[in-house]
């Protein structure tokens, strides 16, 4: 990582194609597939595990189509609503995986529309409001930077399923972070504005970075590119005292509720509608 222009260098390894995101693409990557659960893996846990994932990438989803007609361009619009397809589609692998793993059978329907905040397992920093872009910026490098690392180590998991999505996440999240990581360089590097803003969104985000190292501890790797992304864009890393609490553990923020009060609506109104 050697590259002064920080987001090639952050792109090495993934040279195969240009784009920031996948969409929701066409090939299955779970097609062939055993979704039996390997003698040993417990079950239990590897439910809890992928319920949590699929909650951060659907809360996530669901901030980036926030942005939809608010985007300060149009192509960044479009970047975000398929950034956030691809995270839905994580979504709806994981939740249909802990529906099996956990013997329910729950679709991904019931887990993403029928559950009460208090359910949902997802880091607090997915559910913070919108923000400026700025802030949008900064969150998805930081998500982005924490979930691939953890991706990366999900690729050997013992259960087939989940290394699958792994493997299909990794690429997603690699250009996630590339597309954050360009953005904060050109925005720290440039107007007294767009500096001034990055500087408040990394204030605004840095509390939350302790909880990210609570549920999976990938902290070298996400401080490296922090670190190599703030120096790129002569920003400082701000110090910080991480906040109390942890949406893992059903500890959520005011702004979770209303998020699902929308995203979940229709299905509530009319749970036997098909589309």
């Amino acid at each position: 990582m050697s590259d002064d222009h920080v987001y090639l260098t952050l792109a090495e390894g993934h040279e195969d194609d240009t784009r920031w995101a996948y969409g929701t693409g066409f090939e299955d990557p779970l097609h062939g597939v055993d979704t039996t659960v390997p003698e040993g893996v417990d079950a239990a846990g590897l439910a809890a595990d992928c319920v949590a994932l699929a909650d951060d990438a659907l809360v996530s989803a669901q901030r980036l189509a926030e942005w939809v007609t608010r985007a300060p361009e149009l192509e960044e619009e479009v970047a975000l609503a398929n950034i956030g397809l691809d995270l839905l589609g994580q979504a709806r692998l994981l939740y249909a995986r802990a529906g099996q793993a956990d013997g329910t059978g729950r679709d991904e329907d019931a887990f993403a529309y029928f559950r009460d905040a208090g359910d949902f397992r997802n880091v607090t920093l997915a559910e913070l409001p919108r923000g400026d872009f700025a802030f949008a910026v900064v969150r998805l490098l930081v998500l982005s930077s924490w979930r691939l690392a953890h991706f990366q180590r999900l690729v050997d998991h013992p259960d087939p399923v989940l290394a699958a999505v792994a493997a299909k996440g990794v690429k997603e999240l690699a250009y996630h972070r590339q597309y954050a990581a360009e953005w904060a360089v050109r925005l720290g590097d440039g107007t007294d504005e767009s500096r001034r803003r990055m500087r408040a969104a990394l204030d605004a985000v840095a509390p939350y970075l302790g909880e990210l190292h609570t549920a999976y501890d990938v902290r070298d790797e996400v401080a490296d590119v922090l670190r190599q992304v703030t120096e790129a864009a002569g920003l400082p890393l701000p110090v910080y005292r991480p906040l109390p609490g942890s949406g893992r553990a059903g500890e959520h923020t005011e702004h979770l509720a209303p998020l699902l009060t929308e995203l979940q609506g229709v299905a509530r109104a009319h749970p036997e509608a098909t589309w």
